[in-house]
């Protein structure tokens, strides 16, 4: 029901952003000819299959002069103390492992704190070709082989049009579509954006987004803070085992550790809101450290100042929470603590438009909508003297919607001509517990063991009322108990040689519900045919849940609700992936993927109907769609490219292509477009650094996106009509695409470093061409006409950050 709604930030934003860029004005000193600026560059180096500390590793700042370098201690730590802020190439090598490189930005206001994690060689006289950056295929997840990508929360704050958010950012990779500008739902190869898991710190986690409606996994601001995240994974296929409930992508995350030796501290003001952080030591013992941020609405500051921005009572109200705490131990291990959390609402007020306005809100409906989402889990790691570690996490996780529309209608002899219309309240929570045990054998061989365990504890409450009489209301679905998930995975992965590595796995998954089990078998492998070039093969099975609330949805027809969908099986798919790797030169990077995804056991309808869940997602509704059955069928399949520089000589672009087609089968037998077959998307994005002296920064980010126009369902305007509601065509289901979608972001910046503080200026500028992309026709009830809204014609964004 909120799509709408989610365009308010831009409305809204028009005229805070003049506000805003004056009171944003900052102003630093910037002396030419003081004394050079150094900070510390610190860390830890850990063994990637056994987590185990590996000690004397040489640490060596490239192109310093004097050279500046150091080797970890006993402990794997290194610190190199005094070195000249800005941007560094960090080579970290040790004898029988593989060499890493990776680039760090060094500010003033704060220490550089980076978790590394090598790879030990087959061969011991094996080197490896030095890279300009970390190479982005080596992910965190071990077992990975195709379809993956490592990103950093400086990309995520780097590029232009992703407002510090890891959602956005990853639709600028091949394979993801993303083209739409008042949510972050990503559409991976055609799939519904439901097909997404989200995992934190090793627990699954619920949508992380302000503005969640229950089932989706997306929303306009994310809950996620950027200033937290560390190095992450991303996934868009043929993921490893030890990634279940999942047929489309995974984002993998993970929360940094907070600084150890000393305290920092940050503060933010952009249109996402104001926003403090702080970071340190809990003693001067140093084997613990604590991280904590939190975040206010910009908009609902303004509003309780009684700045009007001509949205009425339509502003978004917002805050979260993030923390994490480290503590190691000698004896006992490393224990994590960490929370994340969010609560939203809004108020869309058609009663409260004023005249010719059209910035919001349903047509003849008052809407009233509050999300609340949440996740917080403890970490365990033990390490095993037989290069050995066992990983365990707890943590209880939970989502909770309320919303409350009003039909607005002058035949109401009624205050305002109101009457209520639709009723939902929704509550999940979720209690997981986890537990990885992996084992490095030699440098060839390496074997994970996991079990999951997911209890569900859901309430989901909804109502409508279509006649508007007295006690006319219907209940849709009322349900409230219990229910769980079980899976359970193995992982074995050998190398051959360090060309030439498999990894083998199986998953198995048990829905307490109805006794739906997945097996779902995995593949990987990856071949280098130079130091250059690699060839890459990965398939398998996947399965994943419905929604939970399409297991309670009721058919009311014979006047009574009866549940009939209780017994629907996963979703599943199998995968298969081929892809090409070629680093022709330094600091450049191509990459194609060829890929095929057959869907089956998809819900649809009990008698022919074009309906099916695999385009779920589609919009922001829960729909009560009942009668279905585990029959219908899918596919995806398409090509990728990606054409890299990574950062050096001041600048970087990435180029990702991809062409895609995406269809599936109601129980009608007719073959389709779905929601999602967009058919292409081209993405081009770059930036340069400008270094004057040692004290400023100037940067310039640019991105264009070319993207197919997104498929829907023809209005049946004289059904509409008579009707006093909304008709879709379903005969006609996705036949119709609105024009290609096409939109420019840039987004210059300026950094300032001082003594021991660092100013950071960024405008991001939206949709600079004003092209005018389609966000969806509705059928106006008031006029009776079919009406066509718009996203973005131009937004900008102005953020300033402060490290001390």
């Amino acid at each position: 029901m909120m799509d709408k709604s989610d365009r308010l930030f831009s409305h809204s934003h028009r005229k805070w952003t003049l506000r805003t860029v004056l009171i944003l004005c900052f102003v630093a000193n910037s002396s030419l000819f003081s004394q050079v600026l150094t900070q510390t560059v610190k860390g830890t180096i850990i063994d990637k299959q056994t987590q185990a500390p590996i000690p004397g590793v040489i640490v060596q700042l490239l192109n310093s002069d004097p050279p500046l370098g150091t080797s970890s201690d006993e402990n794997g730590n290194f610190r190199i103390p005094d070195v000249p802020i800005g941007r560094w190439q960090i080579r970290f090598k040790f004898v029988s492992y593989q060499e890493k490189v990776i680039t760090i930005i060094l500010n003033s206001g704060k220490e550089s704190v980076s978790n590394i994690e090598l790879e030990e060689s087959v061969i011991e006289s094996e080197e490896v070709v030095i890279t300009g950056e970390q190479d982005k295929t080596q992910t965190n997840n071990k077992m990975s082989t195709v379809s993956s990508r490592v990103f950093s929360s400086e990309e995520a704050a780097r590029y232009a049009g992703s407002r510090n958010d890891p959602a956005r950012m990853a639709a600028n990779f091949a394979g993801v579509s993303g083209a739409n500008d008042s949510r972050n739902d990503i559409i991976v190869r055609g799939n519904s954006p439901l097909g997404i898991l989200w995992r934190l710190n090793g627990l699954d986690i619920p949508n992380p987004n302000h503005f969640g409606n229950s089932g989706s996994t997306g929303g306009p601001i994310s809950i996620l803070n950027n200033n937290s995240l560390d190095n992450s994974d991303f996934m868009t296929g043929a993921f490893p085992a030890d990634y279940g409930n999942a047929t489309a992508g995974v984002f993998d995350l993970r929360m940094r550790k907070g600084n150890n030796e000393k305290h920092e501290f940050l503060a933010q003001l952009g249109f996402n809101g104001f926003e403090l952080g702080a970071e340190g030591p809990f003693s001067k013992k140093k084997n613990s450290s604590f991280m904590f941020n939190y975040r206010y609405s910009t908009l609902a500051v303004f509003k309780a100042l009684h700045i009007d921005f001509g949205t009425g009572d339509a502003v978004p109200q917002y805050q979260d929470l993030t923390f994490k705490t480290d503590f190691n131990t000698k004896r006992f291990g490393k224990f994590s603590v960490w929370g994340v959390g969010g609560l939203s609402y809004v108020a869309l007020l058609e009663s409260d438009k004023k005249q010719g306005q059209d910035l919001y809100g349903f047509s003849a409906r008052d809407v009233y909508f509050r999300s609340n989402v949440g996740a917080s889990g403890i970490s365990h790691t033990y390490l095993f003297k037989n290069n050995a570690y066992l990983k365990t996490n707890f943590g209880v996780s939970g989502s909770y919607n309320k919303i409350t529309a009003d039909r607005i209608d002058t035949a109401f002899k009624t205050p305002n001509h109101l009457k209520p219309e639709y009723r939902q309240t929704t509550q999940n929570i979720r209690y997981s517990a986890n537990t990885n045990y992996n084992k490095k054998f030699n440098s060839r061989n390496f074997l994970t063991v996991g079990l999951y365990g997911d209890m569900f504890n859901t309430l989901f409450v909804d109502s409508n009322d279509f006649l508007f009489g007295n006690n006319t209301f219907v209940v849709l679905r009322n349900y409230k108990g219990i229910t769980s998930l079980a899976r359970g995975f193995v992982e074995l992965q050998h190398k051959f040689s360090d060309n030439f590595l498999i990894n083998v796995g199986l998953s198995d998954q048990y829905f307490l519900l109805n006794n739906s089990n997945a097996v779902e078998p995995r593949l990987g492998l990856k071949y280098s045919i130079n130091r250059k070039q690699s060839l890459s093969l990965g398939g398998g099975l996947h399965s994943q849940l419905q929604p939970i609330y399409v297991y309670f949805a009721t058919d009311n027809s014979s006047g009574k609700p009866v549940e009939t969908n209780r017994d629907l099986d996963f979703t599943r798919a199998a995968h298969a992936v081929l892809a090409y790797d070629n680093n022709f030169s330094t600091n450049f990077r191509l990459k194609t993927e060829l890929y095929y995804q057959y869907i089956y056991n998809a819900p649809v309808k009990n008698y022919s109907d074009y309906f099916s869940a695999l385009n779920l997602g589609a919009d922001f509704t829960s729909p009560n769609v009942s009668n279905l059955v585990s029959k219908g069928t899918g596919y995806n399949y398409g090509l990728e490219i990606t054409l890299e520089k990574f950062y050096s000589k001041g600048y970087y672009f990435l180029f990702t292509s991809s062409l895609f087609e995406s269809k599936y089968r109601g129980s009608d037998g007719i073959l389709r477009n779905t929601a999602f077959n967009g058919n292409y998307v081209c993405n081009l994005l770059g930036g340069k650094e400008f270094k004057i002296r040692q004290k400023h920064t100037v940067s310039f980010d640019v991105r264009a996106t070319y993207a197919g126009g997104k498929r829907y369902t023809p209005i049946d305007l004289q059904a509409s009509i008579a009707k006093g509601d909304e008709v879709r065509d379903g005969s006609r289901a996705y036949e119709e695409r609105y024009s290609p979608y096409f939109r420019v972001d840039v987004k210059p910046g300026y950094r300032y470093n001082g003594r021991k503080i660092t100013h950071e200026f960024s405008v991001d500028i939206q949709n600079i061409t004003r092209n005018e992309n389609v966000f969806q026709q509705s059928y106006d009830i008031t006029h009776k006409t079919i009406k066509t809204d718009y996203q973005l014609r131009f937004f900008v964004i102005p953020q300033y950050r402060i490290y001390f």
